[in-house]
């Protein structure tokens, strides 16, 4: 069993959307983040059936580090 790091994000219109940084081009969405989680998880499955159909390598996540880093606005 493999395991991906997932951000999810709030949706303009409502709800969430979520991204697999290791898999480009996997994402989903949901009304909230349970039905978003959920969601994301099919489409990862989907995503490497997909992989694997078309005999692509399956990425594998090592070590994806997701921090956050606060900055001072530039000055005009």
């Amino acid at each position: 069993m493999n395991e991906y790091t997932i951000i999810i994000h709030p949706a303009e219109e409502g709800g969430f959307w979520v991204e697999v940084p290791t898999l480009p081009g996997c994402f989903s969405q949901g009304e909230s983040i349970e039905e978003a989680m959920n969601n994301i998880r099919e489409a990862i499955e989907l995503h490497i059936e997909c992989l694997k159909e078309e005999d692509e390598p399956v990425p594998v996540e090592s070590d994806l580090i997701i921090s956050r880093i606060q900055v001072n606005p530039v000055q005009a």
